[in-house]
């Protein structure tokens, strides 16, 4: 998905250096009161600094290039760009910079697809404080984190999705959903136009629709919009 111009400028209290010996965290929700409460309980932890806040998943993008921290925590239900498009693009952009979901999201299709586009931890926002702050020491220093109802969902083999996309299909999801055609998809993905015209068979075909509006139901049902 196209990402607008740089439009919010950064907040006083946010700021790119830190204490080297802590681990930088900017938080993306949506919520103020999460945002407040989130910040407030990592900066009583000795290691962990929050430097900066966002709102929703285009000022994530804009902060984390701003900021560069360690960590990024982030819902996956957020205006302009969600949290799963944010976190792709941040992976591709930003490497170096590991994501932590953090979302009351308790379905398998939506850990997954959090999973693929490149996030290094999932966890409910109805676990304990100290579950997120071991999530975040986790990632950081280089493992993945996934809370136990995650990792039970996604070790379970009864799932209710049998057609479920492959992680190719759901990249050409994506940027139909963006209103790009077949042959503006082939370039960005560097692949050719009869693969991107198989694979959107595919997905109309697995998803049992043949309309756009199908498309978009399901996508904001499994979380890509």
């Amino acid at each position: 998905m196209s990402i607008r111009p740089l439009h919010a400028q950064t907040e006083q209290h946010e700021t790119i250096s830190s204490d080297s010996a802590n681990i930088s965290i900017l938080l993306a929700d949506d919520h103020p009161l999460v945002q407040d409460g989130i910040r407030t309980r990592l900066n009583e932890v000795e290691d962990m600094e929050v430097i900066g806040v966002a709102n929703n998943g285009q000022e994530l993008i804009e902060k984390a290039e701003a900021l560069q921290p360690d960590i990024v925590i982030a819902d996956i239900s957020m205006p302009y760009i969600n949290g799963l498009e944010a976190t792709r693009l941040l992976t591709q952009k930003f490497p170096e910079i590991r994501i932590l979901i953090l979302t009351m999201h308790n379905n398998r299709e939506y850990m997954q697809n959090a999973i693929d586009s490149g996030a290094k931890g999932y966890i409910l926002k109805d676990q304990p404080a100290e579950e997120m702050i071991n999530a975040i020491r986790d990632i950081h220093q280089g493992n993945t984190h996934f809370c136990s109802g995650a990792n039970e969902l996604l070790n379970s083999n009864n799932t209710k999705s049998p057609n479920k996309l492959t992680k190719r299909e759901r990249a050409i999801l994506i940027e139909l959903l963006d209103g790009l055609n077949n042959k503006s998809i082939a370039k960005k993905l560097s692949i050719s136009v009869r693969t991107v015209e198989c694979h959107r068979g595919n997905i109309y075909r697995k998803l049992d629709s043949h309309s756009m509006a199908g498309l978009i139901r399901y996508a904001k049902k499994h979380g890509y919009i």
